[in-house]
């Protein structure tokens, strides 16, 4: 049997990136972002099913209802928490070799965050009347997608708030090193607290929210202080073997909810805010990371191997503003013809769950085909006037009305 050959184009073509890569690029941590990325597409394309009505509309349904042995792939797709302690370190790096005052870095980096966000949800907003009276699209449908197409977008938000913070981060960092993330795991258990423990039922529902910007800046912080070179693999280490301790007491002693993703039915969840198990999986995640990361960087000298980190990276906004697009680019037609297994039909069978990954490479496909269209709006607006500007805002809110009032 002949040896796989890899076409001459696609060697030169990584080669050609390899090449162009600064020996100084931390392949590592772009590799650590890349694969966090592709666990967002990856974890909502297996999670999300859709349920049709007899109208023929689209409803979200999960798989985690009719089988919640499915929970433990969500500790592994759930990768927040490294994409937060990367973004911590470029973040530092960045901010540190910073030309202008903190005020233009922090402008900067929020400009590349709400550029592909806005340009996304206008785009849609133009859709949303086409796909309805153009095609009949039926209202439940376009509710169903909308709902779906935001649902990623609060990380974004969240992520812009923290990428914010980072002056404080870095002080924080300066004066209690690694440390530093501990104020706001302990914040987090104690809010956890409040509302599960004896007197939970008297705590009202608001105070969960007290958890969304420690949660989520734990591992920012953690990746602030790796990068100032105040976590080192003795810290690693522990935070590897006391997030795995305290992610097993939480399930085991205390109860928490096996699932890192929301589940329809369940009365608590653990990522919406997170609770104290999402910085315990953080924790370990981040921990097995830094332990990692020269093995990592080593491997990500192969030009085949980082090609594809390279692109995924460049493309990083584009995937989570689109992901979800993709998915429905293919549920929506389907629901014309009927129940499709892996499309249309419940999420309530192992057939489902088999057809669902024999449907996810189409997914990737059709991701692939949107990113050539959607990439632009990553780059700078330089040709956008203040009226086209405007009218881009104006579509996104309204888009994000319609999808939040469903």
């Amino acid at each position: 049997m002949k040896p796989l050959k890899i076409p001459t184009k696609l060697t030169n073509l990584t080669a050609k990136i390899d090449g162009r890569t600064p020996a100084h690029r931390d392949r590592a941590i772009d590799g650590l972002r890349a694969l966090a990325l592709l666990a967002v597409p990856t974890g909502h394309w297996l999670l999300g099913g859709f349920t049709l009505d007899a109208g023929g509309g689209l409803h979200n349904a999960s798989p985690l209802t009719s089988f919640g042995g499915l929970a433990p792939a969500s500790w592994i797709l759930q990768m927040l928490g490294i994409f937060f302690l990367v973004g911590g370190y470029a973040s530092f790096l960045s901010y540190q070799r910073r030309k202008g005052s903190a005020r233009q870095w922090i402008t900067g980096r929020l400009k590349r965050l709400g550029r592909p966000v806005l340009g996304a949800t206008a785009v849609c907003a133009l859709l949303l009347p086409v796909l309805h009276y153009g095609f009949g699209v039926p209202t439940s449908t376009l509710h169903t997608a909308s709902t779906l197409v935001v649902q990623p977008l609060w990380f974004v938000g969240i992520y812009a708030v923290i990428t914010a913070l980072t002056p404080y981060c870095v002080r924080a960092s300066k004066r209690l090193g690694f440390w530093a993330a501990a104020p706001l795991l302990g914040s987090v258990a104690v809010v956890d607290f409040l509302r599960y423990g004896p007197f939970g039922d008297s705590m009202p529902s608001w105070l969960s929210l007290l958890n969304l910007l420690p949660g989520w800046m734990f591992a920012y912080q953690l990746g602030v202080s790796w990068a100032d070179k105040r976590l080192g693999r003795r810290e690693a280490w522990l935070l590897l073997a006391g997030g795995t301790a305290l992610f097993a007491t939480l399930l085991l002693a205390f109860h928490y909810p096996a699932s890192m993703v929301g589940v329809p039915g369940e009365a608590r969840t653990n990522s919406h805010p997170p609770s104290l198990l999402v910085l315990a999986l953080a924790a370990a995640q981040s921990g097995a990371a830094i332990l990692l990361r020269d093995k990592l960087a080593r491997l990500l000298k192969r030009p085949a191997l980082w090609a594809p980190v390279v692109v995924i990276n460049l493309s990083a906004m584009t995937i989570l503003c689109w992901h979800q697009t993709a998915m429905l680019a293919a549920a929506v037609p389907a629901s014309y013809i009927g129940g499709i297994p892996g499309l249309t039909t419940a999420p309530d069978t192992v057939g489902w769950v088999l057809a669902r990954l024999a449907w996810m490479p189409l997914f990737a496909g059709l991701l692939v085909a949107i990113a050539r269209f959607a990439r632009p709006l990553e780059a700078p607006w330089s040709h956008a006037g203040v009226v086209r500007r405007a009218a881009a805002s104006l579509l996104a809110a309204g888009f994000g009305y319609f999808a939040l009032a469903a």
